[in-house]
């Protein structure tokens, strides 16, 4: 209790540890998130060589299809046992930050059964991404790293978010997106502590990726000018595209959810069987929907006709839904980038062959729908941004990046399309018994801070209805500690320092962040 709250009202002194502290978990996570990219890189090369192989071999086929359900059936089995690693994990990881999901499996079974399930699901052809599996084995490794150096549950908690950033960095080579994404999507607020301690874990992970890897992006579209400012009306025009077409991605990924649901004939063991027959199809008949989606990358060109990028959009989306909504381990990240690569492709198709825009741009509508499509999807534009910019090795495309990012923000927002990662642990919550609330020995501090026009803005402690089960405990304004008297006026920007029930944490959390909305 003493030590969570030191972490929320730390100097210097204290700032320093926690920067060393996530050092040493960007150090392990960095190093977990590498060995991770190596075994899936490889993994997907044993996927190309198989199906390449049995196309020329058919009397194999059948063994094949018998190895492919025996897999999806393991995959099935540890997802069974361990609930925690289905999908990407991102979801997992909010929610445990946000005091749910307290009886799991332990960091270490976490880690080794989500390892071992995402690398299964590659070597199959399964088309699922490395990235969000990449962020929860970067948090579950600092949990680990976080129990034997942490002091405090929030330290622990800030110590998870810096490995999740971590993982990020490794995976994509881009550590100032896996701070902005602890930022934006995990947290969803600015924090000094929390700011430090990410930057320091993801900076230490991309040296460790960069020296295995090397210093290229992971992505390398060649771009020898940027979009003329004439033409930025066409860029609105793609950020409505790419709003509806996530808005679509999010609508029909949930609804691919509830028809595995549906299936009460089947399992949680049985029901990943089904995306695992489906890549041995696949890989014999368009190989190029199996996979992450690194493939594809190669066809994206102007000399592939219109019609065959649709093929590969369609054939990529549906394939992409029936392998995640499985529960498989895997995430969403690499693929939708990809498909959001194949959008722009298209889209530049149709503009350079109308002759609104000049050959040269082909890539920049690439790199852009990318940017796009996972704003649309994540609702994370900042990170996507950045995130965009760091895989391509390019930074002169920020004002369009911009613009067409926050065109489909908006646009996914007026359908209503809630975000996918919110969406996704909402998902997971409604599942879960609901937790006693009885009174708990143990209690946690929750920080939150005010945003403009809040019911806390400019309001009286005493005039304010906080939550059942909750105190302020402080304030912290600037550098200095208040400690809150009922006329004790609340200003924007002021960290509210609350004392909850730990099993009350949740809930209390949701409160106090509809409190800090708008009215």
């Amino acid at each position: 209790m003493k030590n969570n709250y030191t972490i929320l009202v730390s100097h210097n002194n204290e700032k320093m540890f926690i920067l060393f502290k996530s050092i040493v978990v960007g150090l392990a996570a960095g190093g977990v998130s590498v060995l991770y990219r190596i075994t899936l890189t490889n993994a997907e090369t044993i996927s190309n060589f198989t199906y390449t192989f049995l196309n020329q071999n058919f009397m194999f086929l059948p063994i094949t299809f018998l190895f492919l359900i025996g897999m999806g059936y393991f995959v099935g089995y540890l997802v069974d046992k361990n609930k925690m690693i289905s999908g990407s994990g991102i979801p997992q990881l909010e929610g445990i930050l946000k005091g749910y999901f307290k009886s799991r499996k332990s960091w270490m079974h976490t880690l080794i059964s989500k390892f071992v399930g995402g690398a299964i699901a590659i070597v199959a052809g399964l088309s699922l991404g490395r990235e969000g599996p990449s962020i929860q084995l970067g948090a579950c490794i600092a949990e680990g790293v976080g129990n034997k150096i942490g002091k405090g549950r929030l330290e622990k908690r800030i110590l998870m978010a810096s490995g999740a950033s971590a993982g990020l960095a490794a995976a994509f080579n881009a550590p100032m997106a896996g701070v902005i994404f602890a930022l934006e999507e995990i947290f969803k607020y600015f924090s000094p502590i929390i700011l430090l301690s990410t930057i320091s874990a993801a900076v230490t992970a991309d040296f460790i990726s960069k020296k295995v890897f090397g210093m290229n992006p992971v992505f390398n579209f060649p771009v020898s000018q940027t979009v003329p400012l004439n033409g930025y009306l066409m860029l609105i025009f793609l950020g409505i595209v790419l709003g509806i077409s996530g808005a679509i991605y999010n609508y029909t990924l949930f609804k691919t959810q509830k028809f595995y649901k549906k299936l009460t004939f089947l399992n949680i063991r049985t029901k990943i069987i089904i995306p695992f027959i489906l890549a041995g199809f696949l890989g014999l008949v368009f190989p190029l929907a199996t996979g992450g989606g690194h493939k594809i990358i190669e066809y994206l060109n102007l000399k592939n006709g219109i019609s065959f990028l649709v093929l590969i959009l369609i054939v990529k989306f549906i394939f992409s839904m029936l392998s995640f909504a499985s529960g498989a381990p895997g995430g969403i990240f690499f693929p939708l980038l990809i498909l959001g690569a194949t959008i722009g492709s298209i889209f530049g198709h149709v503009m350079i062959g109308n002759g609104i825009f000049d050959e040269s741009l082909f890539n920049n509508f690439i790199i852009l729908a990318m940017a796009g499509y996972f704003t649309a999807i994540v609702r994370a534009p900042i990170t996507g941004i950045v995130l965009i910019m760091e895989m391509t090795g390019s930074f002169n495309h920020l004002l369009s990046l911009t613009v067409v990012s926050i065109t489909a923000y908006i646009v996914a927002e007026l359908l209503n399309s809630p975000p996918v990662y919110d969406k996704l642990l909402d998902n997971l919550i409604v599942q879960e018994h609901p937790e006693d609330e009885k009174e708990h020995i143990n209690k946690i501090l929750v920080e939150i801070i005010v945003q403009h026009d809040s019911v806390f803005e400019n309001s009286l402690v005493k005039d304010l209805h906080w939550p059942g089960k909750s105190l302020l405990v402080a304030i912290k304004r600037g550098e200095v500690e208040l400690i809150p008297k009922g006329d004790t006026k609340i200003m924007v920007g002021d960290y509210l320092v609350v004392l909850t029930d730990i099993n009350c944490e949740s809930k209390i959390r949701e409160k106090l962040e509809k409190l800090n909305l708008r009215p």
